[in-house]
């Protein structure tokens, strides 16, 4: 008799993973607590995600805050952004988070002063390995240098630097380091042009109240 991962038998119970292979009671109850641990992170992040839509810059500030984000002076997330683990994401002063983002903190993600960020771009820093046989997940950091510019739906995946005052095309798929004040396009992501201001010192505009 078999239920879920545990097994019995007339010679006593033991217990296997997914792939059917036997594990010791340590590793089982190993995993026991990690999938309960994940359930409870699940919860949380759904209620994070909910506050997400409440049309307050302030009020999701101070629950994204409690959540883990590490959220500088003047910066802002707008509506229906979401998280893996909100701990590991760092946004510098004055940096603006467009609506529908997706932010992987599973891994560390650095986000500098004055980055703005369009609509629903997705930050990965966590991705599986295709040739590992487990198709386990590795994890590498992300950092987005100060005065970047990430044009809507641009997708940036793990391990990926990108430099001072860089522009990312929308739709772009940045999929390895950008040089400062490189303009990038395309999938995957080439640099297509320079930008020509080498000494950004601007403030972002205020954001929508509502959005």
């Amino acid at each position: 008799m078999k239920i879920a991962n545990l097994n019995v038998s007339f010679k006593g119970f033991y217990f296997t993973d997914k792939y059917g292979d036997t594990l010791t009671r340590a590793q089982a109850t190993q995993k026991i607590f990690s999938r309960v641990n994940n359930i409870f992170i699940d919860m949380g992040l759904f209620f994070v995600h909910n506050v997400g839509y409440i049309p307050s810059h302030h009020i999701r500030s101070i629950v994204y805050k409690l959540a883990g984000v590490k959220l500088g002076k003047g910066s802002v997330i707008h509506t229906g952004c979401k998280f893996f683990a909100p701990t590991g994401v760092e946004i510098g002063n004055d940096s603006v988070i467009g609506y529908r983002a997706f932010l992987d903190g599973r891994g560390k993600l650095k986000i500098g002063n004055h980055v703005d960020v369009a609509s629903e771009v997705m930050v990965y820093n966590s991705e599986h390995d295709m040739n590992d046989p487990k198709f386990e997940a590795k994890i590498e950091s992300v950092e987005i240098e100060d005065y970047v510019f990430i044009g809507p739906r641009a997708i940036i995946l793990p391990g990926v630097r990108i430099g001072y005052g860089a522009i990312v095309a929308a739709g772009c798929v940045v999929t390895k380091n950008v040089p400062n004040f490189a303009v990038v396009g395309g999938v995957p992501g080439k640099v297509i042009g320079e930008r020509k201001n080498k000494n950004p010192n601007y403030i972002l505009g205020r954001p929508r109240l509502f959005q």
